[in-house]
């Protein structure tokens, strides 16, 4: 099988190695020239997606990582590509806050009141007629470090953020931003592959550890590490993300879809949608598989009848292992080239991220530190975090980071209570 990968920074770099490893030819583009490096001498490039299309042909997969081009993917699809995308269904899911709660609240779930925006001078304003916690994030592909969640029951200090945002904001138009009202409970997510007329099975439940710090403490990363599983997955997701699913075969989705929620005694709360395959969660899934990714891809990309996969019982614990400059891919400290030593490990589990070889070296890549995700399978939480932390000790990286934590304190008891396990 041929697969054209398309996207920014090379993020299924992993995904495509694994791919290579099982016979198949790859090809990928990244538009950010910074991530030239990434998998350099693992993972073939191409300058332009454009010209390898009659190479990758009709028989062969195109693979969007990110949720843009959506009109190119459907245009892809009329012409007869296998397309994995979510296509402009997707991105507008993603990139549109308020039209994801809107199609949400049609679906049936219950939504926290959010406030679609422009310009921080709006924001200040509402929060102060309206003083509580808030939420920031803004609309369309901007990192996560941007967001803010409010700490204080004023709202001061989302007041002293938004004013802060608006001193440094450097784009040319307003942004287009949303405040969702702060909701208290347990972070849970839940996601599954679309063939473009239904989900695959099972659909996964995952618990995402965002901040840098153990215990919680710092920026927002995106995700430091995960908790996920597919067993149990039935009841929960019945009832949040596969509501969609009418509104996914009408756009034509296929591809990974997650949905991340907030669940309290009230009942679940969602929260935002991820429209393409999440960053770690991909690698943290894929180590419960034991269908592999040409097989999960082809499923959806040919609509196997048999709508299904075999998977690993139990759990998966995934840790982000990074460098200096993460996560502020800006800042001008060294990054690229430092050694990789990996002893007597279990390759299976090691997920690459921003990694090349040079001179037959693995050495550090690319321009955010994302280094790479070590996972650990067990029937139990704890199990699988003992296995996780036993290969990440394994890897040695000068001024490596990561945290500690992943996978504590998760209230699964609670949630056997509410019934959603």
């Amino acid at each position: 099988m041929r697969v054209l990968g398309i996207g920014e920074s090379n993020d299924l770099g992993d995904l495509y190695r694994r791919l290579i490893q099982g016979g198949h030819e790859v090809r990928v583009f990244a538009s950010d020239p910074e991530c030239a490096g990434v998998l350099e001498g693992i993972v073939p490039r191409t300058s332009d997606w454009r010209q390898e299309l009659d190479w990758v042909g009709r028989d062969g997969l195109v693979v969007f990582e990110q949720v843009d081009l959506g009109e190119e993917q459907e245009q892809l699809r009329r012409d007869g590509f296998r397309v994995i995308g979510g296509g402009k269904l997707g991105e507008r899911l993603e990139n549109d806050r308020a039209f994801g709660q809107d199609v949400l609240r049609s679906a049936g779930l219950k939504t926290a009141p959010v406030h679609d925006l422009r310009g921080f001078d709006d924001g200040i304003a509402l929060v102060r007629r309206h003083p509580r916690r808030y939420v920031f994030k803004l609309n369309g592909n901007y990192a996560s470090t941007r967001n803010y969640v409010g700490e204080l029951d004023d709202g001061a200090d989302v007041i002293a953020f938004l004013e802060l945002q608006r001193e440094d904001w450097k784009g040319e138009k307003e942004p287009s931003y949303v405040l969702m009202e702060h909701l208290s409970g347990i972070e849970m997510g839940t996601g599954a592959y679309f063939d473009g007329e239904q989900f695959l099975a099972p659909a996964c439940l995952d618990w995402e550890h965002k901040k840098f710090f153990t215990g919680g403490l710092g920026e927002l990363t995106g995700e430091m590490g995960t908790l996920v599983t597919y067993t149990g997955y039935q009841r929960f997701f019945d009832a949040t993300l596969g509501r969609i699913a009418p509104l996914l075969r009408e756009g034509g989705y296929c591809g990974y879809i997650n949905l991340n929620t907030m669940v309290n005694e009230d009942g679940v709360w969602p929260l935002e949608f991820t429209c393409r395959f999440g960053y770690p969660g991909f690698a943290i899934l894929q180590s419960l598989h034991i269908d592999q990714w040409d097989t999960i891809l082809q499923k959806m990309a040919h609509r196997d009848s048999a709508r299904s996969f075999r998977v690993h019982p139990g759990f998966s614990v995934g840790v982000v292992l990074t460098v200096p400059p993460f996560p502020y891919a800006q800042a001008k400290v060294p990054v690229a080239g430092q050694p990789v030593f990996l002893r007597q490990v279990d390759e299976f589990h090691l997920h690459y991220g921003e990694l090349k070889l040079s001179n037959g070296r693995l050495v550090t890549s690319g321009p955010s530190g994302y280094a790479l995700v070590v996972t650990g399978l067990g029937e139990s939480v704890a199990d699988a975090q003992k296995a996780a932390y036993a290969l990440a000790r394994k890897v040695h990286i000068p001024n490596v980071r990561y945290r500690i934590d992943i996978g504590n304190d998760i209230p699964l008891t609670k949630l056997r209570e509410l019934g959603w396990l």
